[in-house]
């Protein structure tokens, strides 16, 4: 969803709020391409278009790029997990049974064989691991610390997932977001001590980034980059660049499938822009010609928007 979540908590039950730092759920996968139209750029090249499952994930695209070996054995990774977060932020728009079949449908189209079979296992054991997590959060103590708290909310994660994960697949499933929540609380407590100079923070902040790999250095890094380039497209744009140069300013910054993603996104939102600019003319005649247009505005809709694209009307029909 970056058009929808990414470090929101999804809850199955009741509302959890921690902090700023520290989330129930994984962090965001790198953002590749995300602010050209609003909408998101993870699916690969070639991907199938998608209608919006809810209407809050419009311009959206599912997340989580799946894989399995040539035994029809699933490759476990975060990106399972951020496929099922994203259906998952649907709750309160669909039904949570709703929610599941669209997930396992998801996962049939994506998976062969024995992984199919492999992902909606997990998938179950992630929806009753999300509702678990309700229950402990209402057993947990408060605490005025910030820090204690959240190394509490972790440690009471990670024994609840033991509950229902391997070692082997939790490794594989949330490692990544653990180190990230460890990083994110380490960072809290040096912000938080107040016997540290800002040279002193600054310097311990030094050390927590040496530590990271190359790809969490990346992850931190990405919606920074990725506001740069945008601001660099639009500042080419205005001087003049046409499409190539900005396909090359593209691919020198991330790589040239990002690349081709985002000029797919310029030109959708191209395309809408047309077809709205168009509807708008239309409609107003058709509104000063002074009687019932009911019928004749709705023809008008469906001559150049899908269902799923009339939803976003409202908003050009003020």
């Amino acid at each position: 969803m970056t058009k929808a979540k990414r470090y929101g908590l999804i809850l199955l039950a009741g509302a959890i709020t921690i902090g700023a730092y520290l989330s129930w759920h994984q962090p965001a996968v790198p953002a590749t391409a995300t602010a050209s139209a609003g909408a998101r750029a993870g699916a690969g090249a070639g991907s199938p278009d998608y209608f919006a499952f809810v209407p809050s994930m419009l311009g959206t695209r599912p997340d989580g790029h799946l894989a399995q070996q040539e035994a029809d054995q699933l490759v476990l990774s975060p990106e399972l997990i951020y496929l099922f977060d994203y259906y998952l932020a649907a709750l309160g728009e669909k039904p949570l049974d709703a929610i599941r079949t669209q997930i396992r449908l998801e996962l049939a189209r994506r998976l062969q064989g024995n992984a199919v079979a492999e992902a909606q296992r997990l998938l179950d054991a992630y929806i009753y691991y999300k509702r678990a997590l309700a229950s402990v959060e209402g057993q947990l103590g408060s605490s005025k610390d910030p820090v204690q708290a959240a190394r509490q909310r972790l440690q009471a994660m990670r024994q609840t997932r033991a509950s229902y994960f391997s070692a082997a697949e939790s490794s594989a499933l949330f490692g990544s977001s653990d180190a990230y929540d460890e990083d994110a609380i380490a960072r809290m407590e040096i912000s938080s001590d107040r016997q540290l100079s800002e040279a002193q923070r600054q310097q311990r902040w030094q050390q927590l980034d040496a530590r990271l790999t190359p790809a969490q250095r990346a992850e931190r890094a990405a919606p920074t980059r990725v506001l740069a380039l945008e601001q660099s497209v639009a500042q080419a744009r205005a001087q003049g660049a046409d499409e190539n140069q900005i396909y090359r300013l593209r691919a020198s910054s991330f790589s040239p499938a990002a690349a081709d993603r985002l000029a797919e996104l310029d030109r959708d939102e191209a395309d809408w822009q047309r077809r709205i600019s168009s509807y708008q003319k239309s409609r107003l005649a058709l509104l000063q010609q002074g009687r019932d247009q009911t019928q004749a505005l709705q023809q008008l809709r469906d001559a150049s928007f899908s269902p799923a694209e009339q939803l976003r009307l409202g908003a050009y029909e003020q």
